[in-house]
């Protein structure tokens, strides 16, 4: 794509967890505002940007939507199975506890 920000490609999109999008999206946005006050003072030097933010902004909304309907996958986080672990194990330290409760309230009830 000739216009629009090299760092934010469909292919580079791709790549971007959840939060990460709505970072770049909140940053794209607020470039945006910056540069359309920059339009109404008479300061922008670059009118082509207003339109490759614009593009990125789309962009992104894009990727959200899709993800969404299941059109396009989610990136698998290394980091993610990590914390998994960590709760799987904690849930069976739990786990164990409270079976041990419901173990004792059915002989309670017997």
């Amino acid at each position: 794509m000739a216009i629009g920000s090299k760092e934010l490609a469909a292919d580079e999109l791709d790549t971007f967890d959840e939060v990460r999008l709505v970072d770049e999206l909140k940053k794209a946005k607020e470039e945006l505002f910056n540069l359309r006050f920059q339009s109404a003072t008479g300061q922008l030097e670059s009118h082509g940007r207003l339109r490759a933010v614009k593009r990125d902004i789309a962009r992104i909304y894009t990727v959200i939507r899709e993800r969404e309907l299941g059109i396009r996958a989610t990136p698998v986080a290394e980091a993610a199975p990590a914390k998994a672990e960590k709760k799987t194990k904690k849930a069976k330290a739990e786990a164990p506890a409270t079976d041990a409760a419901a173990d004792a309230d059915e002989t309670k009830e017997a």
